[in-house]
């Protein structure tokens, strides 16, 4: 079942094209991961989905409910439903852990007596339960990235944008994260889109990999498809190899 459809998308900033007819579906339940070169519109497509940005043309539908130029009500309604782990993390460095994790709950009015329940089992599921009384500047990078997952969690979102999960983070605290990624899909079935340049962490996580490549998806595929890919694009990036002169910009 698709849970999120993109269709013919496009996106420019002043004559910078940077997505270009771009068409993808995302199903429900799956680990989909948008791979591409820096710089190539990862960010800009995850912009579009949470409505951060609007699209010049094209239209983005999620549970076969159009999002694009909807009305408020049926926008925050869908926008509701997404849960987000930004590259940084993003927690609130004046709160400590608990407060971090409980802060989505609080804004939807929920009782203080059913928040601490939930969010103790966040903690718990990333790995951080008693952690809740330290502050982010007392957890490593990859602690950090844990606790801002409990805080998307807590709040059961059917949908999880994750933006470079594994990026300044150590091979081991990588790995960690990917298997939290997968926990989190086969605890809540949540469907998730995982922006990355991170190949090996692609390989370990998806059920389905995307490849954007000059403002358009050009292959998708299962990891092994990926992997052997004839595509000459697709090969240079997963191979991180460059066919031809360098161009200095």
């Amino acid at each position: 079942m698709v849970k999120i459809s993109i269709n013919n998308l496009h996106k420019s900033f002043g004559e910078n094209r940077v997505l270009r007819g771009l068409t993808l579906d995302v199903y429900e339940g799956e680990i989909l991961c948008i791979i591409g070169k820096s710089g190539t519109g990862k960010s800009v497509i995850m912009k579009h989905l949470v409505g951060m940005i609007e699209p010049d043309s094209g239209t983005i539908t999620v549970d076969d409910e159009l999002f694009t130029g909807s009305e408020f009500e049926t926008r925050s309604r869908i926008i509701s439903k997404y849960g987000i782990l930004f590259q940084g993390g993003a927690l609130f460095d004046s709160m400590n852990i608990y407060d971090n994790v409980a802060f989505g709950l609080r804004r939807k009015g929920i009782p203080e007596d059913e928040i601490k329940p939930v969010v103790e089992q966040s903690l718990h599921n990333v790995g951080l339960a008693g952690a809740g009384g330290l502050l982010p500047s007392d957890l490593s990078g990859g602690m950090q990235k844990r606790a801002a997952l409990a805080r998307s969690i807590a709040v059961k979102p059917q949908i999880m944008i994750y933006d470079e999960p594994t990026t300044g983070v150590d091979p081991i605290t990588g790995g960690a994260v990917d298997r939290l990624i997968k926990e989190m899909k086969n605890i809540y079935g949540i469907t998730s889109i995982v922006v990355t340049h991170d190949m090996k962490s692609a390989y370990r996580i998806a059920d389905r990999i995307a490849m954007l490549y000059e403002g358009t998806i050009i292959e998708t595929g299962k990891p092994d498809k990926i992997k052997n890919s004839i595509n000459p694009f697709v090969r240079q990036f997963i191979e991180g190899t460059v066919h031809g002169p360098i161009k200095v910009i």
